[in-house]
């Protein structure tokens, strides 16, 4: 067991691997009423390609790791939400790209919520009948959102820059593949990924720590779990940009136009305090120069190029990496030409100074600060980050570290010209 005290913040992490691989973190908060709990597998939606047997290697349907988050609610004779219900607690569920997730928040009844999650989500129970109607259900899920603008334009920008790599792959998959998921398929998933050692468990709030951490414990030591074994994965890293689609146009039951500049990386940034750093200096640069504070924003605004919706982002996946800048516009390819003369001459850009990016991370340094108040955002973040080094509470450290010249000098590396496509998306002709 592991107790780490971060002064920056005032905060206690105690970690602890147990015997059979759970790694648990537990992050009391004596003066919050309730306490939240996720837990989370590095599995998610990428993860089509594995060999469960550590040698030859099988592809699943896509939107098989999505289906199974929503089939291990459902048990022979009782559905997992009804149990969190009758505790008064609010349970969810979400899938990535890598990562799936399992989570409560409650302020009473904090052990027995914890056996519910971690009994439901570590006993499967799958049947045909069980398996052929969620197939329905999620069917008619992904038909409803392929109208949903915001989601095709997230969507297209994916297709753009990883053709090749299932990133672009929607998380729910298609009607036809999910037609092809059975439970055999899903238990060799559960075998394979859901195995204690490839898992986190987050607990944070008004909780005994010692109390918690034995509790866990004694559920997991009464179970019987299949041998551990190492899991070999299909997918890998794409870092490329040969075959990036460089321009795509969509029409859309939309009333405005919105275009979207995508930005492919192209390292292999690890799950570490040093990959964390490289990851906060990029979104640090995209802020400096596209924030609504800065005078390339002012200016385009008060153009009428952009409107509230002009947003960026930079995230980073096992096996991939991406930005994005764009937004709502009555003039796509005008915007589109815009942010990319602004990446491509980033260096020379007049918002580019050293007080600004002094300016900058105070007001990032507040968010985050403003962020700890969330006990669900805590905890979504130390789950984020629980399959790496680096904590979440090593942020104010980390941020302080920026400079000016590493925002230079990640310039050159991340802003390339054979990196970047643009989506547009255009209304639907009359």
């Amino acid at each position: 067991m592991k107790t780490q005290y971060f002064s920056d913040v005032d905060e206690t992490v105690i970690t602890t691997t147990l015997s059979n691989g759970l790694r648990l973190q537990v992050v009391p908060r004596p003066a919050y009423h309730k306490s939240y709990a996720i837990m989370t597998t590095d599995y998610g939606s990428i993860d089509t390609q594995f060999a469960p047997n550590g040698k030859q290697m099988v592809t699943y349907p896509a939107g098989i790791a999505h289906f199974l988050e929503h089939k291990l609610f459902e048990k022979e004779d009782h559905d997992a939400f009804d149990l969190f219900g009758e505790t008064g607690a609010s349970a969810n569920a979400f899938t990535s790209a890598t990562k799936t997730s399992f989570l409560f928040s409650t302020t009473t009844q904090l052990t027995k919520n914890l056996q519910i999650l971690l009994d439901f989500v570590q006993t499967p129970f799958f049947s045909k009948a069980s398996v052929a109607k969620e197939q329905g259900i999620i069917g008619s899920e992904i038909q409803m959102y392929q109208d949903d603008p915001g989601w095709r334009g997230y969507a297209g920008l994916l297709e753009n820059l990883f053709p090749k790599h299932p990133a672009h792959v929607d998380v729910a998959g298609t009607v036809a593949s999910i037609a092809q998921i059975t439970p055999e398929m899903l238990y060799t998933i559960h075998r394979v990924f859901y195995q204690p050692s490839n898992m986190t468990l987050i607990v944070v709030g008004n909780i005994d720590a010692d109390a918690i951490m034995a509790f866990v414990a004694a559920n997991q030591a009464a179970k019987q779990f299949p041998a551990p074994q190492a899991i070999v994965r299909g997918v890998h890293a794409d870092l490329q940009t040969d075959d990036i689609v460089p321009y795509r146009q969509l029409e859309m039951p939309i009333s405005r136009p919105k275009t979207l500049v995508g930005i492919k990386g192209q390292v292999v940034i690890p799950m570490t305090a040093e990959g964390w750093r490289y990851q906060l200096t990029i979104r640090l640069l995209l802020e400096v120069l596209f924030g609504d504070s800065s005078q390339l924003y002012q200016d385009w605004y008060d153009r009428g190029l952009i409107d509230d919706s002009f947003d960026f982002d930079f995230t980073n996946q096992r096996s991939f990496s991406y930005g994005l800048v764009g937004g709502d516009t009555d003039d796509p390819h005008a915007l589109s030409d815009a942010i990319k003369h602004v990446l491509l001459n980033a260096a020379t850009q007049p918002d580019l100074t050293r007080d600004r990016v002094a300016l900058i991370k105070r007001a990032s340094l507040g968010k985050y600060y403003a962020g700890l108040n969330g006990l669900n955002g805590v905890a979504n973040q130390l789950s984020a980050l629980s399959f790496g080094q680096a904590s979440l509470f090593d942020f104010p450290e980390i941020l302080s570290s920026i400079t000016l010249a590493d925002l230079q000098a990640m310039i050159d590396q991340v802003f390339q010209a054979k990196a970047l496509t643009v989506l547009d998306m255009i209304p639907e002709a009359d």
